[in-house]
């Protein structure tokens, strides 16, 4: 039926009366075998319409939309239940660091054992002495890694790249959190390097790696920095 034809039904033809005529005449429909099949309908059985291919090609591609959302939302909950779990186990290592060297180190296994990143590292201000295996930053440098941010940035930060040492080549996206500790205090980072950009982006939430800088501060301050 051409395009001029359908435009010319549609005018004439009232939706209501073609309801009433189908309801008062249900015969005339199921006797039309042409019109069922173009419908995608046929007769099962007595006063029973069942849904013919392409009936059932819809009913199916509804199907498999569902399943995909619920596919995906099954494997998103895996993802965050897999998460929480490295989380608290990396907790627990954390909190059997010895000294802050030993903690530095757990902290950048942890990052690559646990959650497959470059790196971990710990920062600390100057000017008094920074623990082993920590890298020294200059008074202010925090503020000026995480610029607008006033706790966590993440992302890509090439000024920040100096942190990660031999493995500043492979990072490619960052977690970049402050941290205060002693009294006084001293501005520090915690600081994360992926190798993939989309590993932080700066629509990311931070909950994580917020949870994970306080165990850290709280960890560093059991000791005091000679």
């Amino acid at each position: 039926m051409s395009d001029p034809t359908r435009a010319a039904l549609k005018a004439t033809v009232d939706p209501d009366s073609v309801r009433a005529f189908l309801r008062t005449e249900p015969e005339f429909l199921r006797r039309d075998e042409g019109l069922l099949d173009e419908l995608g309908l046929k007769v099962a059985a007595d006063n029973v319409i069942d849904f013919g291919p392409k009936a059932l090609a819809k009913a199916a591609a509804a199907h498999k939309r569902e399943a995909s959302v619920r596919q995906a939302i099954e494997a998103n909950a895996r993802a965050n239940y897999s998460a929480q779990a490295q989380t608290h186990a990396a907790v627990i290592d954390l909190l059997d660091a010895r000294n802050h060297s030993d903690l530095a180190r757990r902290v950048d296994e942890m990052a690559k054992l646990r959650f497959g990143l470059a790196a971990g590292v710990m920062a600390l201000e100057g000017p008094s002495r920074v623990p082993a295996g920590w890298c020294a930053l200059a008074e202010g440098q925090t503020d000026l890694i995480l610029g607008d941010a006033p706790i966590a940035r993440m992302g890509f930060f090439a000024p920040a790249l100096p942190l990660f040492g031999d493995q500043a080549e492979t990072v490619r996206s960052m977690a970049l959190v402050r941290l205060a500790i002693w009294e006084p205090r001293r501005e520090a980072l915690l600081a994360f390097g992926s190798k993939d950009p989309e590993g932080f982006t700066p629509d990311m939430g931070t909950e994580l790696v917020n949870f994970l800088a306080r165990v850290v501060e709280r960890t560093a301050e059991r000791w005091p920095v000679l």
